[in-house]
């Protein structure tokens, strides 16, 4: 029944089917991508208005406005989420270094704690606005940090955290 005819048939069909879907998706790409990666030189054909502006909207108070209202008990128990690699103990490193007096502090300050050297790029001191920033988004603000927490989006519990480390070791 399956002698070599049939069988380099089908092998043939197959390749066949293979080289024209290669093809297919090839010449699709082309058609549909033709203005992307430097591929022609002409406008797009229409723009779709949202209203969208490029510049950056203001949502909300600033951090400054927010910070000078903001409450150390609800800091604290923000604090929880830093409580697993941070220690509030003076001289006492966790995964990340002792955050015993940080507002105020110069960046990578902490004797006998390996920092990655990304924060000296940025920073010179832990001010609160500094620390805002950095928590917001610990990677965004210092690419090559060693810090892996993905980071505070909420502006009043950065508010509350900063006020509450601002209590330790003042």
């Amino acid at each position: 029944m399956f002698d070599t005819m049939t069988m380099t048939k089908v092998l043939g069909g197959v390749c066949g089917a293979w080289l024209v879907f290669l093809l297919g998706g090839w010449a699709a790409d082309e058609i549909y991508t033709a203005n992307e990666g430097g591929h022609g030189d002409h406008a797009q054909a229409y723009l779709i208005d949202t209203g969208a502006s490029d510049e950056p909207v203001e949502e909300g108070p600033s951090f400054e406005e927010v910070f000078a209202s903001a409450d150390a008990a609800a800091g604290e128990k923000v604090f929880r989420k830093c409580s697993s690699c941070h220690k509030l103990e003076e001289g006492v490193n966790g995964t990340g270094p002792t955050l015993y007096g940080v507002v105020g502090r110069p960046v990578d300050s902490i004797e006998g704690f390996a920092y990655s050297g990304a924060l000296e790029e940025v920073v010179d001191v832990w001010t609160p606005e500094n620390l805002s920033h950095f928590i917001e988004n610990p990677r965004g603000f210092a690419p090559g940090t060693a810090m892996g927490f993905a980071g505070l989006p909420k502006i009043q519990d950065r508010a509350d955290l900063i006020a509450y480390l601002s209590t330790i070791g003042q």
